[in-house]
């Protein structure tokens, strides 16, 4: 089983502590960062394999740290810690590009399936695109596969991690209908009852960047009663092919 490396920045002590505990069970090497100054310069002075991130820190703040983990080409999945009051914080952090959230108090067994949700999903990525990285062409998106980068009608588009896969889970399979727990298991990595808000979320705001009028979407449709589809006519499909390309960085 593969060692994973994974930051934890929590002030509260009891908390790091248990956290480091249940993830060492999981074959983690686990470092803690006390508060936001050591968080941030631990954070960007190695390559980690999870940084978990609470928002509420001495010094700099989670989303101040999330916002300079992305600013980074390198690609590092985020766990927010975050409280039940701090909704905004928790969207805020989303759209910066946190993979993830657990609020406290949370439940370990909770954490640790998201943690290890996290493990799968990027480990199955990165499996995918060493199989075969293939830059997607579909109609107006242009995607990059291995460098994570998305343009539409020659002009890049800002993703988090998290749109980014959601967009090219619905490209590499056009027209076709998912439910709600479906993309939880496939592009969460976890598909536990009562997440599906979280799915919601996500498609209003990758709507907000690639649709003309978000309220009335041509590409990524509901299907009532169903979940989602890439509404894509069929020459559209026909279209779709492998092909290299200049696009613009994911993260700006």
């Amino acid at each position: 089983m593969k060692t994973h490396n994974v930051l934890v920045v929590e002030d509260e002590h009891d908390i790091a502590e248990l956290i480091q505990l249940h993830l060492k069970d999981i074959d983690c090497e686990v470092t803690i960062a006390r508060d936001g100054h050591q968080g941030m310069r631990l954070a960007l002075s190695r390559q980690w394999d999870l940084i978990m991130l609470d928002l509420r820190l001495p010094g700099p703040d989670g989303l101040s740290i999330c916002r300079a983990i992305r600013s980074d080409q390198t690609y590092t999945p985020i766990l927010m810690l975050t409280s039940k009051s701090s909704e905004l914080d928790r969207v805020l952090g989303l759209e910066l590009g946190a993979d993830d959230y657990v609020t406290k108090p949370f439940s370990v067994s909770e954490l640790m399936a998201r943690v290890k949700a996290i493990f799968r999903r990027v480990e199955s990525l990165n499996k995918r695109y060493s199989e075969a990285e293939e830059n997607i062409n579909f109609g107006a998106f242009i995607v990059d596969t291995a460098g994570r980068e998305v343009s539409m009608n020659g002009q890049s588009i800002a993703l988090t991690a998290r749109e980014f896969d959601l967009l090219l889970h619905f490209l590499r399979h056009p027209g076709q209908v998912f439910s709600r727990s479906h993309l939880l298991d496939s592009v969460w990595g976890y598909g536990h009852d009562g997440y599906e808000h979280t799915v919601n979320s996500h498609i209003n705001r990758l709507r907000a960047k690639i649709e003309s009028n978000p309220s009335q979407p041509e590409f990524i449709v509901t299907v009532w009663g169903v979940g989602y589809k890439l509404d894509a006519r069929p020459q559209d499909i026909g279209h779709m092919r492998a092909q290299n390309s200049n696009v613009v960085s994911l993260y700006q």
